[in-house]
């Protein structure tokens, strides 16, 4: 037999052997670990992950891909696996980008009040649509009408599941099949790729483009109104700035033509701040209540950005058009659960006490926390970080700035201080060595994650209070 041959007849024969090695699924269920395995979490998904394990195996011996086919090997991956696939996709982690309300992170972290009144409400039955007053029926935003209309002056108010939601609802309301006068300069993209003119096509009715994308005057709205005119309605331009040469038609001016005209006017506010942020040492940005006394009849906006509450959409103004707008079956496929409403509902309270919402309320805190504040917690964590990574980076205390987030004042920036960490490789493999070391962070327990920008991986601590539970992880950072 030729030499080649014999290879292959040999490597054949050993691929047969190990193939004949791997124990039967029978036989792999009854070890000790597995089976306790079955009693903790039930027969099917431990059968499932055996049989894909033992497949994925056979897969890898025909590859010639080393693998231990003993039944302990076998046993601790097939754990493994069904640990996995156990495991919450959906878990805290430190944000520490520069980002305060991060919308890939979840945007407004909660305050205690928030959490507590989602958890009360989510163990049993409550009085979601229940008036125990009268003891029949109820409405689920009686929960927070009252709060929001205290706290923007409007007349009514609902809720919805977000923003675009919110928008989506007033516009099918008012406008359907009639059209919508908007300046070009408003026609905005949010994140995830969804455009007003999306939002507007799905809504029923028809964008009518007014003015230029950096200057629109009363005229230009004026202009396009016609008998099929459903509302007039201005976007906030949450996430840039036109600037320069520009020119904007007011609320007091679109609001009077709309009133000239018999027809509503919207404003699409976006960040739905509730108190002048100003008063705080932030930038100014327009309040709801600000909003509506130039003039709006509705005005959207977020439950989980500057309000610092959970995700939803806010509608406030007239009552006659809030009316309505409950009265359309698409509110029902948008509204909010009980485990929401609670959240929102505990969080509108804590406006009530001005004099401590800075401190109870954590966007709010985190947003006006003092930089010298976070210099002192970056030299108290920079010797320890560095004696963890130990000789395999640098960790130097930086001054940096970062953003609000979520199209919230997006020109403005955070004055912060960061701790950067420069991996001590250079040249080609650099990019590959902060790659790594974000990857290493990420792994931990409660995953760590910053920023990558000049050559180095930089945490900014804004966003960080609970430096205990940072700390005390450290010891299980394994540095790829």
């Amino acid at each position: 037999m030729p030499p080649e041959k014999s290879a292959a007849a040999s490597e054949s024969g050993q691929q047969a052997n190990r193939q004949s090695a791997i124990p039967s699924l029978d036989r792999l269920l009854r070890e000790p670990a597995l089976a306790q395995l079955l009693s903790r979490t039930g027969r099917d998904l431990v059968v499932e992950e055996a049989r894909a394990e033992v497949a994925q195996t056979r897969q890898r011996i025909n590859r010639n891909k080393a693998i231990d086919v003993t039944l302990d090997a076998l046993a601790q991956r097939i754990e493994a696996r069904v640990a996995s696939a156990l495991a919450m996709s959906l878990q805290p982690v430190f944000n520490l980008t520069g980002t305060t309300l991060h919308t890939n992170l979840g945007r407004a972290p909660l305050a205690e009040e928030a959490i507590e009144a989602m958890s009360a409400v989510a163990r049993g039955a409550t009085n979601l649509e229940f008036d125990l007053t009268k003891g029949r029926r109820g409405d689920r935003d009686d929960h927070v009408e009252d709060w929001l209309c205290r706290l923007t002056g409007a007349e009514a108010a609902t809720v919805v599941n977000n923003n675009a939601a919110a928008v989506l609802l007033m516009l099918n309301t008012l406008a359907n099949r009639k059209e919508v006068p908007v300046s070009r300069g408003e026609l905005i993209e949010i994140g995830g790729a969804f455009r007003i003119p999306e939002i507007m096509r799905r809504a029923g009715c028809r964008l009518v483009e007014v003015g230029t994308t950096n200057r629109t005057h009363l005229r230009d709205f004026s202009e396009s109104l016609s008998p099929r005119t459903g509302t007039l309605m201005k976007v906030h331009t949450s996430n840039y700035v036109v600037q320069g040469f520009t020119a904007e038609v007011s609320d007091e001016d679109l609001s009077a033509l709309a009133r000239e005209h018999g027809i509503p006017y919207i404003v699409d506010l976006g960040a739905g701040s509730l108190i002048d942020m100003a008063a705080l040492g932030l930038p100014h940005e327009t309040t709801v209540t600000e909003t509506l006394a130039k003039g709006a009849d509705l005005v959207s906006f977020s439950g989980d950005k500057l309000l610092g509450g959970p995700q939803a959409g806010l509608i406030a103004g007239r009552a006659d058009l809030i009316a309505k707008i409950k009265k359309n079956p698409m509110k029902r496929a948008l509204r909010v659960d009980k485990v929401t409403m609670a959240a929102l509902a505990a969080t509108l309270r804590l406006y009530a006490q001005p004099e401590t919402l800075q401190a109870k309320l954590p966007t709010l805190r985190l947003l006006t926390r003092p930089v010298a504040d976070i210099q002192a917690m970056a030299e108290r964590l920079n010797p320890i970080l560095q004696a963890t990574l130990g000789d395999t980076a640098q960790v130097r205390i930086t001054s940096c700035t970062g953003q609000i987030g979520s199209g919230s004042l997006p020109v403005e920036s955070l004055e912060s201080v960061a701790l950067s960490i420069s991996p001590k490789t250079t040249g080609r493999g650099l990019g590959g060595a902060l790659k790594r070391l974000a990857t290493s962070f990420r792994d931990l327990p409660m995953p760590v994650l910053g920023r990558i920008s000049d050559d180095c991986l930089h945490f900014d601590l804004r966003c960080l209070e609970d430096e205990a539970a940072w700390l005390g992880q450290l010891t299980e950072l394994r540095v790829k």
